[in-house]
């Protein structure tokens, strides 16, 4: 059913992100077994539980909407992860593969930072202030969350450029995995 209102088209971005939620919560596992760097494995690990937190938010503004969340699938968020197991499944290198998974992660974020700005402006709009203010959390979160892959990136990228462990992290061990 195509939207025809801006109370439609709300409902029908909150159900693109829960699915979206959903297929990272889904992803996340095999990204983090094919992280080597154990800062890379924590900060996905600490997002997994974030994005489930994020997923039940989004229970709640469907509950007081009297509306099921589910939808059709995000295909959005189905073709990012995608292009993110593609580009990392054969990267032998550590880390460069490490490299390979921020710059996917980064990918999911931004789109998520978009969806979601987009959700929280409508709901200001629609006076939905309590959902506005859950959508607003959220958006704060992903951004948090991209602005620690830009810090894990600072390292993780020079090792992929010089071959070299800048952090004197001698632990670091990674397999190859398909990860979404």
């Amino acid at each position: 059913m195509k939207p025809s209102s801006l109370q439609e088209l709300y409902v029908e971005q909150l159900r693109d992100l829960y699915d979206a939620e959903n297929q990272i919560i889904k992803a996340l596992p095999d990204m983090i077994e094919a992280a080597s760097s154990p800062e890379l494995k924590e900060a996905l690990n600490e997002h997994l539980e974030v994005t489930k937190t994020q997923a039940s938010r989004l229970e709640q503004i469907f509950s007081k909407l009297g509306e099921k969340p589910k939808g059709d699938k995000c295909k959005g968020m189905q073709g990012v992860l995608q292009e993110g197991s593609d580009l990392v499944e054969d990267i032998d290198d550590t880390n460069v593969r490490d490299a390979a998974i921020i710059a996917s992660a980064q990918r999911v974020e931004h789109y998520e930072m978009a969806g979601y700005g987009t959700a929280r402006t409508f709901a200001t709009l629609l006076g939905e202030d309590d959902a506005s203010t859950l959508l607003e959390q959220t958006l704060d979160e992903e951004k948090e969350a991209d602005d620690k892959l830009t810090e894990l990136a600072e390292d993780i990228n020079v090792e992929a450029q010089s071959g070299k462990d800048v952090r004197g992290d001698k632990s670091r061990t990674g397999s190859r995995r398909k990860i979404a």
